[in-house]
């Protein structure tokens, strides 16, 4: 039944409109396109950076003007990270802007065409997870889907809407946890103690994030496009909640993992000896969650290192002190980040083996727990 209920909610999210589709251009058509020659002769180039237009000629695909061809312009702004270079025989995501009339004003290869890769590494990794899974597999996957149609449904909008960052970001984090702890663990203890114990984590890592992200002095433009979004008309916004908010997003899917770890361990625990007292329940689930935590930590540092290498490797090449590398706002926040959602995993193996003990434990042996605190 939990399945069939979250089918139908993901369906209903995919649905629900963002109130931000009017933002979409109407007088323009979004499809593939073949590349089938270039002219680079408007390119000037200095080293590495490419500076003035491509003009391409492209074969549109799909849409309303497949089979039809049309001259394009690629416009490089000479930066790396934005610019991209078409070669003959390349698929493109192509724009077609279309005027009063409706006939094609210009055509405009914004970028390599992606897209299909990206739903054959879905279709991929969905495979495998539900070879490998079966059952619980499937629940995963559906929870995984959910969990994006919750983000871009739901947590995206009501950002942009002005809405409190950090209430609204933990209530998605605390609807998504439960959704997707319960559906695989099913309403049963072990998805309760879980849940409890996540939720503990996740508010531990919102408490310090608000209070370090004031002393370390940081502004949320630091994140990547958030000066963008400023400039695009939302100068509203409260940028330094909505990256308190990110920092116990990020880790609160490896919070919910261990809380899940400690809370299916102790109920094992718990099935093989019924007659076990609070404070050895207390004690099994500690040290589970001793034993994930190590790596879980890692983990973290691992996930958010890979994000900022490069900055790491540009300021060694200049011979920057590491003092002031440290120092630096973009390392900084990782930093505050990586930390921070170390606390959150920390404390929660404490905080879901104290839950699972009262919830699993019988009451009988109540005060040998007590006794130990």
């Amino acid at each position: 039944m939990l399945v069939i209920l979250f089918c139908l909610f993901t369906v209903v999210l995919y649905f629900l409109p963002t109130g931000f589709e009017g933002h979409i251009r109407q007088d323009s058509i979004r499809c593939q396109a073949r590349v089938l020659s270039v002219d680079d002769a408007n390119v000037q180039i200095y080293g590495m950076i490419h500076k003035g237009e491509q003009d391409v000629t492209l074969e549109i695909l799909d849409g309303p003007f497949a089979g039809q061809r049309f001259d394009g312009h690629n416009q490089l702004l000479g930066q790396l990270d934005r610019d991209k270079i078409f070669r003959a025989g390349d698929k493109a995501l192509a724009v077609i802007s279309l005027d009063q009339k409706g006939d094609v004003e210009i055509v405009n290869p914004s970028d390599h065409y992606r897209l299909d890769l990206e739903l054959f590494l879905l279709l991929l990794f969905s495979g495998l997870l539900l070879l490998f899974g079966g059952w619980t597999g499937a629940k995963a996957l559906l929870s995984f889907i959910f969990t994006a149609m919750t983000i871009w449904k739901v947590l995206v909008p009501l950002l942009l809407q002005g809405m409190d960052p950090i209430g609204l970001s933990l209530a998605v984090v605390a609807f998504v946890t439960a959704s997707v702890i319960f559906l695989v663990a099913g309403p049963t203890k072990t998805g309760t103690v879980a849940f409890l114990g996540a939720l503990l984590g996740v508010g531990t890592s919102c408490l310090l994030a608000i209070y370090f992200t004031s002393k370390f002095h940081v502004h949320g433009a630091v994140m990547p496009f958030a000066e963008t979004l400023l400039y695009s008309g939302y100068g509203h916004l409260n940028l330094t909640d909505i990256y308190i908010a990110a920092v116990f997003i990020a880790s609160s899917g490896a919070v919910m993992d261990l809380a899940m770890d400690v809370a299916a361990s102790m109920n094992e625990v718990v099935q093989k000896k019924p007659d076990i007292s609070r404070a050895e329940a207390f004690r099994s689930g500690i040290r589970v969650g001793r034993a994930v935590v190590g790596t879980m930590t890692t983990t973290l540092l691992l996930a958010y290192s890979g994000g900022f290498i490069t900055l790491l490797m540009a300021f060694m090449a200049q011979g920057i002190p590491l003092a002031n590398t440290f120092n630096f706002i973009y390392v900084a926040v990782e930093i505050l980040k990586t930390i921070v959602g170390s606390f959150g995993l920390v404390t929660v193996a404490p905080f879901t083996a104290m839950i699972g003990a009262f919830f699993y434990a019988g009451h009988k042996r109540n005060s040998a727990f007590e006794n130990t605190q």
